[in-house]
C-alpha cells in the first residue's frame, strides 16, 4: 500500500468530460484520499459536479492484485487494479481502464480511458492540486 502515498491529501480540480476527442463538460472536484485501518485500505471520498463516489484500494498480498470497490448510490464493484511506473491502472473491464498519477507539477491526475478501434482514448479527466 505504500506505493499508493502519491494519492494521498486533500485535492481540489476539476473534472472534465470528453466525446470524440472534444470537451463537452467541466466541473469543480474535490477528493479526500486517506489511509484507514493501519494502512491496510486506502479511502477515497470524491464529490465532483457529476459524481460522488466513496471508493476502497485493497492490495490483496495473497494474488498480488489491487481491488478498487467503488461505491455509489447505485451499489458497489469490485475491479483489479495493477501499479506500473508509477501508476495505479484499474481494469474496470477489457476495454475500460482508469489510471492514477501525479503530475510533474506535484499535482494528482486521474482519468479514464475506453478501447476504441484498438485504441485507448480518453473519456474523462480529472486534474487536482493538493490544498494543504
Amino acid at each position: 500500500m505504500e506505493l499508493l502515498n502519491f494519492m494521498t491529501g486533500e485535492w481540489i480540480g476539476t473534472s472534465t468530460i470528453y466525446e470524440n476527442g472534444k470537451v463537452t463538460k467541466q466541473g469543480s472536484a474535490y477528493q479526500h484520499i486517506s489511509y484507514d485501518l493501519e494502512k491496510s485500505i486506502l479511502v477515497i471520498k470524491l464529490n465532483s459536479e457529476f459524481l460522488q463516489l466513496h471508493t476502497i484500494i485493497y492490495y490483496d498480498e495473497k494474488d498480488n492484485t489491487y481491488y478498487y470497490y467503488p461505491f455509489s448510490k447505485r451499489g458497489v464493484r469490485k475491479y483489479p487494479a495493477a501499479y506500473e511506473d508509477g501508476k495505479l491502472i484499474v481494469n474496470s473491464s477489457e476495454t475500460n481502464r482508469f489510471i492514477f498519477g501525479r503530475t510533474k507539477e506535484g499535482g494528482f491526475r486521474e482519468y479514464g480511458e475506453k478501447l476504441v478501434d484498438g485504441k485507448w482514448v480518453k473519456y474523462f479527466e480529472d486534474n487536482f492540486k493538493n490544498t494543504q
